[in-house]
């Protein structure tokens, strides 16, 4: 079932670390689980995130009902675990069953992680790709996942999967799990949205993870500018002069001193305000949809969250 704007299956949200990439992904989620659809919400960090996010208690792995949208729909959310995950992969390929969980009291599970680090981002990688393609009695279990992905900076080397295990196996269940992981993360089932803002760090770690992103033939989706506000004073003229009548008008007053201050605080917000045009204007030389969402006075609530919803389904 698409959505209008948004029409892959599986939707990857990155962003430079403090960017709100997990608000996003969880108003996402919400907002494509509208009219009775279903969204999974899944995190990969470890971090519970999306348990802060939704106001739960830590998330095992599991899939649990987190929020309900609007129109009824359901949103549910899985903390990915790369031992957990292991351990399903070994009963799900090898049978091992009691044996497999054998071996975490032994450590093969951080061992094989560790001297194989690309067999973690299979692992998680492949849970994800398992919940997007399931299906029961005939249809899809998920209209829609929504992945709080690692941040940028990780972004190209966790979704390219296929190179990364290139060197762990030539044959067997491993090579065929990251070649299926692969044909999905290049598929037009898949888009990768990358969160930003208005800031020169954020924009050049956007346009970097867009190139490699691109160079990797890995879809890419929304530029989303989290947290941004109206523009005020653009191009206007602030004088102490100004001031001064502003403030009379308002039945204040203000010495000198006072007056020499608000000046110069009026004179670098506008400079902020031009780094910020500029900024977008880089932003949209990128050639992707971009969709601004306003910062969020009252903190991040389920209603804020449901508003930015609107914004993405409005906006894409």
């Amino acid at each position: 079932m698409g959505n209008l704007g948004w029409p892959a299956r599986l939707h990857v949200v990155t962003g430079k670390g403090g960017t709100g990439k997990t608000t996003v992904a969880g108003a996402l989620a919400l907002a494509l689980a509208r009219d009775g659809r279903r969204t999974l919400l899944v995190e990969v960090e470890a971090r519970q995130g999306i348990a802060q996010l939704f106001d739960r208690d830590p998330l095992p792995y599991q899939e649990l009902r987190i929020a309900t949208a609007r129109d009824g729909g359901e949103v549910r959310a899985l903390a990915v675990d790369a031992e957990e995950a292991l351990l399903e992969y070994l009963e799900m390929f090898y049978r091992l069953g009691v044996a497999g969980r054998a071996l975490r009291k032994v450590g093969a599970v951080d061992f094989a992680t560790t001297v194989a680090p690309g067999l973690r981002d299979v692992l998680l990688t492949g849970k994800v790709k398992e919940a997007v393609t399931r299906t029961a009695d005939g249809r899809r279990v998920y209209d829609a996942v929504v992945l709080d992905a690692p941040p940028t900076g990780r972004i190209g080397r966790f979704l390219n999967v296929t190179a990364e295990t290139a060197r762990l196996a030539k044959v067997g269940p491993i090579k065929t799990q990251s070649e299926g992981v692969a044909a999905i993360l290049r598929s037009p089932m898949t888009a990768v949205h990358v969160v930003t803002l208005l800031e020169e760090m954020p924009v050049q770690e956007t346009a970097d993870a867009i190139d490699e992103l691109t160079r990797l033939g890995i879809p890419i989706g929304t530029v989303i500018v989290n947290a941004t506000r109206p523009p005020v004073l653009a191009g206007a003229k602030v004088t102490q002069a100004d001031l001064r009548r502003g403030l009379t008008a308002a039945g204040l007053s203000a010495d000198k001193e006072v007056l020499a201050g608000l000046a110069g605080e009026a004179k670098a917000y506008q400079t902020r305000v031009a780094a910020e045009a500029s900024l977008r204007a880089d932003l949209q030389a990128l050639g992707r949809p971009v969709v601004e969402l306003p910062v969020l006075p009252g903190g991040v609530t389920t209603q804020a969250l449901e508003s930015l919803g609107d914004l993405l389904l409005t906006s894409a």
